[in-house]
């Protein structure tokens, strides 16, 4: 059972290291493995249980919370971990203007009493506090990060987790090896795990056939069927929170304009997307959020297909003739350049000429993050069980994300957010998150086009690899054999 190295065939490159300011799920997969948390998601994605701290208790006031820390925690380098780090770490989180700070914004302070204690201390009671915990990003790095600069430290960073920095040769691969001093006892089994660039979805299916490669991160939904088929490869659809979406740039031009994004939102037939992209394997989608997060509304309308009600919505805009715009597509995806062309398909009624432009997945990614960008794709996958994550990343400009990379600003949906956040009744919480995912289709900021489970193919010597539905993959207990 113990050694063996993994190598996981990816569709792109991570982007950076650093758990405070990184929003891709490429780097966060990576780095989940080699930062821990005080709690951590429980597997079935819908509640956290203690990872570097046992336990806690809060005062009366819901406003300070007192953490236990777990005893023998080391770091990878053999230091052991205290308070201090803690203090650290999550304090670096509230800084990253441009990053994760907003999940931690309701702390006031963090202190560091003695080695093995840490209080946080609250504005406000806040009810998804355990679950910001959770999320990456507050992730435990060494007090001053060791010595080193901020910069340096990312280049080949020090955590808890199971495995430990190796090597990143950017656009190639990146390699974790095991963390000699993981205070889980025996674990990980693994020698190493290897994530490669390969952003072609049949060369990450040869690779895996093939024997270079022992998982292929989301085949294409063509390939489903044969891959269950196929001897030697297991072909798993994890259950999932990833919800696809079409980002629409309001910095650009007609988008800017709500009759036009509601009318292309009104124009797709999600139906014809599921069929023709996902084989089945999903359904539309109506809400900002997915099904499995708490609050989701299965009752909010969304902007279904209705073509006809598009064009009353194009007729009501600044472009009622429609206009020419260019939609970015990671090239190599088969799945995405078929989404693409059934949307230009979709459009055409009303006037609007789509040009689709492949670019290399990652200068997409980078593009749209910079809102360059007319039109594209992006997903979500869920971190913590609780929307607070997702809704303040997607509807607050001030965020760090610019709204889900979309400049969308409606100032009801963003004061809904805030006090979402710091009610502690589920009923109240549930009213402001129903409201939020109806104005937020109003808008139509991005168009909601399906929620799938995650598609993984493995080789059958692969045991124990399993996605939760927050999209993470725990690697400590994964092993190669027979």
């Amino acid at each position: 059972m113990r050694g063996g190295n993994l190598v996981i065939a990816r569709t792109q490159d991570s982007q950076s290291m650093n758990n405070t300011t990184v929003f891709d799920n490429e780097s966060i997969w990576v780095f989940e493995q080699i930062f821990q948390p005080l709690y951590t998601v429980t597997s079935d994605g819908k509640g956290v249980t203690p990872d570097l701290a046992t336990s806690y208790t809060v005062s009366k006031d819901k406003k300070t919370y007192t953490f236990t820390l777990r005893s023998g925690v080391k770091f990878s380098t053999g230091a052991a971990m205290t308070s201090a780090d803690v203090k650290f770490s999550i304090d670096q989180d509230r800084a990253a203007a441009q990053g994760w700070g907003y999940i931690d914004g309701a702390i006031k302070d963090v202190k560091a009493p003695t080695p093995s204690t840490v209080v946080i201390d609250l504005k406000y009671p806040w009810a998804p506090l355990l679950a910001d915990l959770s999320l990456f990003a507050n992730g435990i790095v060494p007090n001053n990060y060791g010595g080193k600069t901020e910069a340096a430290f990312y280049t080949a960073p020090v955590g808890t987790g199971p495995f430990k920095w190796d090597s990143w040769t950017k656009g190639s691969s990146l390699k974790l090896v095991r963390n000699p001093y993981y205070w889980q006892k025996g674990l990980p089994y693994l020698n190493s795990v290897t994530w490669t660039d390969v952003p072609a979805d049949n060369t990450r299916e040869l690779q895996i056939k093939g024997g270079q490669a022992q998982v292929d991160e989301f085949p294409a939904w063509s390939t489903i069927a044969s891959l269950k088929a196929t001897p030697g490869i297991t072909m798993d659809l994890f259950n999932s929170t990833r919800t696809d979406y079409l980002l629409l740039n309001e910095k650009s031009g007609p988008f800017t304009d709500v009759h036009i994004r509601r009318a292309i939102s009104m124009a797709i037939n999600r139906a014809s997307l599921v069929r023709a992209v996902l084989f089945g394997n999903g359904k539309p989608a109506n809400s900002l959020f997915p099904p499995q997060v708490p609050y989701y509304q299965a009752s909010t309308p969304g902007l279904t297909y209705n073509l006809a009600a598009a064009k009353k919505e194009m007729a009501k805009s600044s472009k009622p003739h429609g206009f020419t715009t260019t939609l970015l597509v990671p090239a190599g995806q088969a799945d995405y350049v078929t989404d693409a062309e059934i949307l230009q398909a979709n459009l055409a009624p009303l006037g609007i000429k789509v040009q689709i432009q492949q670019l290399d997945p990652n200068v997409v990614t980078t593009r749209y993050q910079a809102l360059n960008y007319d039109m594209t794709f992006s997903y979500w996958t869920m971190d913590i069980p609780d929307p607070d994550e997702l809704a303040e990343f997607a509807v607050d400009p001030k965020a760090g994300s610019k709204s889900f990379f979309t400049d969308y600003n409606d100032p009801t949906v963003v004061t809904d957010t805030h006090l979402a956040e710091q009610t502690l009744s589920t009923t109240t919480r549930q009213q402001l998150y129903n409201k939020i995912q109806d104005l937020s289709a109003q808008d139509a900021f991005m168009a909601f086009l399906y929620y799938s489970p995650y598609a993984y193919a493995t080789s059958s010597s692969v045991h124990n690899f399993f996605v939760t539905p927050l999209g993470n993959y725990p690697l400590a207990t994964t092993w190669i054999g027979k």
